[in-house]
């Protein structure tokens, strides 16, 4: 979930007083819809490989690793 938008839609353009555009002028990542079969599987790869790389010493998990649930 993300925050909304408080006005209608306007083409990539910024509007003043909008929490959503806010964000996104901070650096939030944009909301991608209909992504093409390569960019999923390209997105899934990269989980696959963060998740592969957790280690659960380095990263002081405790008796039940959580990590990639959020």
């Amino acid at each position: 979930m993300t925050t909304k938008h408080t006005h209608g839609p306007n083409f990539g353009r910024r509007v003043d007083g909008c929490p959503r555009c806010a964000e996104l002028a901070a650096g939030a990542e944009p909301v991608r819809w209909n992504l093409n079969r390569r960019q999923r599987d390209a997105l899934d790869d990269a989980r696959r490989e963060e998740i592969r790389a957790h280690n659960c010493r380095t990263a002081g998990c405790g008796p039940v690793c959580t990590f990639g649930d959020w």
